[in-house]
C-alpha cells in the first residue's frame, strides 16, 4: 500500500525548476524518474489542476513550472497529489464492548492530529528552491 505519487511529484517539480524556462517532455521526465511516461503524465495532470505546472503542445513543447521555485512548498505539493490521510484509523469500527476498542480511535485521533500538524509545519517550511539548491550542491 505504498504510494509514491508524492515523492515522484516532488522529483518532477524539482526537475522542472532545474530546467528553468525550458519545457520538458513527459518522456524526458520519466527518464529522470525511471518510470513510464504515463505515470508522469497522470501526476502532471494533477499538478496542472493545482496550478503548479502547464503544458504546451507542438515542437519544443512540454511541461513547465508555473511559479517560482521559492513560491512552492512541499506542503502544497502534498495537497496537490495526496487526498488520503497520513494516519488512517480502522477500516471498520472496533468493538465497543472492548475496553480498548471503545476508546482507541478517539485517543489516537488527538495524537494523529498533532503529528499531522507537525509534519505540515515542516513541509510548509521547505520549498522547491530549497531542494533545487541542495541538488545543485551535490557533487557530480
Amino acid at each position: 500500500m505504498t504510494n509514491t505519487r508524492y515523492t515522484v511529484a516532488i522529483h518532477v517539480l524539482t526537475l522542472l525548476a532545474y530546467a528553468g524556462p525550458e519545457a520538458l517532455t513527459s518522456e524526458y521526465i520519466a527518464g529522470s524518474v525511471n518510470t513510464n511516461p504515463v505515470v508522469i503524465r497522470r501526476i502532471l495532470a494533477g499538478l496542472r489542476v493545482a496550478g503548479l505546472v502547464r503544458s504546451q503542445g507542438g515542437p519544443g513543447g512540454g511541461w513547465q513550472l508555473l511559479r517560482a521555485p521559492d513560491a512552492v512548498s512541499l506542503l502544497e505539493v502534498l495537497r496537490a497529489v495526496d487526498t488520503e490521510t497520513s494516519f488512517p484509523l480502522h477500516a471498520t469500527p472496533p468493538n465497543p464492548a472492548c475496553p480498548v476498542g471503545r476508546s482507541i480511535q478517539a485517543l489516537l485521533t488527538g495524537h494523529f492530529h498533532a503529528a499531522q500538524a507537525a509534519m505540515e509545519r515542516e513541509l510548509a517550511r521547505v520549498s522547491l528552491r530549497d531542494l533545487l539548491e541542495d541538488v545543485k550542491a551535490q557533487p557530480a
